[in-house]
């Protein structure tokens, strides 16, 4: 059973940033990335609004992750939890929605946008969007069971965004207490060009707030996305995982004040930590240097344009090789911004992402 546990009032919270002014800025789910010892970071160097768990696998036979559910129990950040299940059987998302609320959870949210063919291809994430009648009948059912707040993170369509005109009308009719929608079909994965005009219909059809996703790398972006959209926040992935202080130089901007821009000490001191973070001494160094490769995939997008960089992460097996890359290429004192630069084949590695 759950720890009612409750240090911070995580319903009041959510409830909070909802109906506030300000943007909502959510860390989005990244499944193997943004754990426990991520969130943990990730708060030290500013921090969400909100943060999103990896996704609960959801069938007839499963139980609640306990390495997931660490997130929850152990909440390290002072922010509302959101716990994200992913699946297509009403029944086993219903009792897993009903375990979930035993936690202290400030919403539940459903995983309509995870592009892996793993998870596609059994008809779960970013797969049911080729059938709006099942998505129908799961939030139907979905909407009874949950008694906190019932999110929605979804994606365009699957091959296509034709099919968004027959969702909005069904995320409308079950009374979403926020939709997240990232701009691409699932097929699109993570490399086109983000469809904004899509969120901001989503923005002018839905009676919920609706948060914007996608390609958002800097304070600047964030801005333009806002603008564009009209959302009322931003879930953000790839790019916090690049800028740990993105989410403050977005709260920046907005005050007006003048934005933080890292050295590439300073970044390179991110990596020492991150790998101190994320890293467990009970595996090998290979192992740990092979997780460390998955954070480097996006942290290397914003670290120089040729891919070089990418190229000589890729093929160092030892912690000593790894850092002896990261000084090459980070210990310096000349400003980083670390917005991503344009996408190369060597750089075009698949993560799953939620």
């Amino acid at each position: 059973m759950g720890q009612h546990i409750t240090p911070v009032n995580h319903h009041e919270q959510f409830a909070k940033l909802l109906s506030g002014n300000e943007p909502i800025l959510a860390l989005a789910p990244m499944q193997d990335v943004t754990d426990l010892p991520f969130w943990k970071l990730m708060t030290a160097y500013g921090g969400a609004d909100v943060y999103y768990t990896e996704y609960f696998r959801v069938h007839a036979d499963s139980n609640l992750d306990k390495y997931i559910l660490r997130s929850i129990t152990e909440n390290p950040t002072g922010r509302p939890v959101v716990a994200q299940m992913i699946g297509n059987d009403i029944p086993s998302l219903v009792r897993t929605a009903q375990e979930l609320q035993e936690y202290a959870v400030a919403a539940v949210d459903l995983n309509l946008g995870c592009p892996a063919p793993v998870v596609y291809r059994k008809c779960a994430g970013g797969g049911l969007l080729r059938e709006p009648k099942r998505i129908d009948a799961i939030l139907g059912a979905l909407r009874d069971a949950v008694k906190v707040k019932f999110t929605v993170k979804t994606r365009l369509g699957f091959d296509s965004p034709e099919v968004f005109d027959e969702l909005l009308p069904i995320f409308a009719k079950h009374s979403l207490d926020l939709l997240t929608v990232h701009g691409r079909t699932v097929k699109e994965m993570y490399w086109s060009e983000v469809h904004y005009d899509f969120i901001t219909r989503a923005v002018e059809e839905m009676p919920c707030p609706v948060l914007a996703n996608g390609n958002i790398d800097s304070a600047r972006t964030a801005a333009e996305v806002l603008k564009i959209t009209g959302a009322r926040g931003l879930m953000i992935g790839r790019g916090a995982i690049r800028n740990p202080w993105l989410f403050e130089q977005i709260r920046q901007q907005r005050r007006g004040e003048p934005l933080f821009v890292p050295s590439g000490v300073e970044v390179l001191n991110y990596v020492r930590t991150l790998y101190d973070a994320v890293c467990s001494p009970d595996v090998s160094e290979s192992a740990q240097v092979q997780k460390m490769k998955k954070y480097l995939n996006f942290v290397g997008a914003g670290v120089e344009p040729t891919g070089q960089f990418l190229h000589q992460i890729r093929r160092v097996s030892t912690k000593a090789d790894f850092f002896s890359v990261c000084e090459e290429f980070l210990n310096h004192d000349q400003p980083m911004p670390l917005e991503s630069f344009p996408a190369t084949p060597e750089k075009a590695v698949e993560v799953v992402m939620a």
